[in-house]
């Protein structure tokens, strides 16, 4: 349970803190800016990086942790006080503080500073439509831009669900109410699935497939389906990324452009996806989860792709632990980022055991009732 949580956990970190540098870039553009593939811990896509995104000055590259490790953090501190399941109402009441009251060291900002400074408008509308509008948790992310916002930081509901992705599907899909709708909701449940299902004991890539598939629903599992089934004859991804990006392309509101979105980019839709758990997805089944090389694709396709190596890294964290990551990454990224993963995953361990002692001791209550509700005097009297 330790090693897949601190796997887990570490391998997001390490995916977005790699990612981050790509963002927002198609493959051809980063060969180009990198002489050829990125092939680890490169510097700042723009080396002006203050100016050259007046809307987004931050300093992604250099091992830095981005909004998608931030937020995963805010969840775990969540976890770590409720210490139990959360659903909309849990969340949504201790989000806010997360967001607007605690201070944290913020890499790409070079500042101990508050979260709602750095994450992206789909975050804040958290504050702005729970703490100032007062919305109804449940209800909250109607209205907010679809996107992989909430599926992003999921990584925690999949450790506290470990071995079982229906509960952690349901469990995400409640959390994430508050946050987003549509087809961003489902992701956030689907990959929450996949993560506890690679967090089971042996867990191989058909299982986190196949708990992909039986989860999702409308666009997510035909998008999911379409961009597997294009995998199948992938072998290298480096000669593979075009096909990867034109398999998701139709099931994708974002146009090609990634940042000239189209006018129906990010609408609510049961036939669209968002483009980062399909693609994370058959970079699992190409790389069969090696971690190395499954972030440098993740790296390497760009677009969204510091979120694409977040969710490929969790879930390839959960199934083969730390030790299977380069070591210079992990040692890079917790030195320049000023965290300590390893100790961050025990202590997300330590929550789940007590939540999954929490519900063996449910599961009696509820065994005994119905026990005594089918008893054999009772259906005397029915009968």
């Amino acid at each position: 349970m330790q090693e897949g949580s601190v796997g887990a956990i570490t391998g997001a970190a390490i995916g977005d803190a790699l990612g981050g540098a790509t963002e927002g870039f198609s493959p051809e553009q980063i060969q180009l800016r990198y002489n050829g593939f990125v092939e680890g811990i490169v510097e700042p896509f723009n080396r002006d990086w203050k100016n050259a995104r007046p809307v987004s000055p931050f300093h992604k590259g250099d091992g830095h942790i981005t909004d998608d490790t931030l937020m995963t953090e805010s969840l775990i501190s969540i976890y770590e006080k409720v210490r139990d399941h959360l659903d909309a109402f849990l969340f949504a009441e201790n989000i806010i503080p997360e967001l607007i009251e605690k201070k944290r060291w913020i890499p790409e900002l070079h500042e101990e500073t508050l979260l709602v400074h750095r994450v992206f408008h789909a975050e804040k509308w958290l504050v702005h439509k729970l703490h100032h509008g007062h919305a109804d948790p449940r209800e909250g992310g109607v209205g907010n831009i679809v996107n992989c916002g909430a599926t992003m930081y999921m990584t925690p509901v999949g450790i506290v669900n470990a071995g079982d992705p229906t509960g952690a599907y349901k469990e995400a899909i409640e959390i994430a109410g508050a946050h987003q709708s549509s087809y961003g909701r489902e992701a956030a449940g689907v990959f929450a699935a996949c993560v506890a299902a690679a967090m089971s004991p042996q867990a191989k890539v058909p299982d986190v497939i196949d708990a992909a598939l039986s989860h999702a629903h409308d666009g997510t599992k035909i998008a999911i389906s379409a961009v597997l089934k294009e995998s199948d004859s992938i072998s290298d991804w480096r000669t593979s990324l075009k096909r990867l990006r034109a398999a998701i392309a139709p099931h994708d509101s974002m146009s090609e452009a990634y940042r000239e979105p189209g006018p129906d980019a990010r609408k609510p839709s049961r036939l669209k996806a968002i483009e980062e758990l399909p693609i994370a997805l058959a970079i699992l089944k190409i790389t069969q989860a090696d971690f190395r090389e499954g972030i440098l694709a993740a790296v390497n396709y760009g677009r969204d792709s510091d979120s694409i190596a977040t969710m490929f890294g969790a879930i390839s964290g959960a199934m083969n632990g730390r030790d299977s990551m380069p070591r210079d990454w992990v040692e890079t990224v917790e030195r320049e980022s000023k965290r300590d993963f390893q100790k961050t995953g025990i202590a997300m361990a330590v929550i789940a055991k007590e939540i999954f002692d929490r519900d063996a001791e449910r599961s009696v209550r509820v065994k005994l009732a119905r026990d005594t509700l089918f008893s054999k005097p009772v259906l005397s009297r029915i009968k």
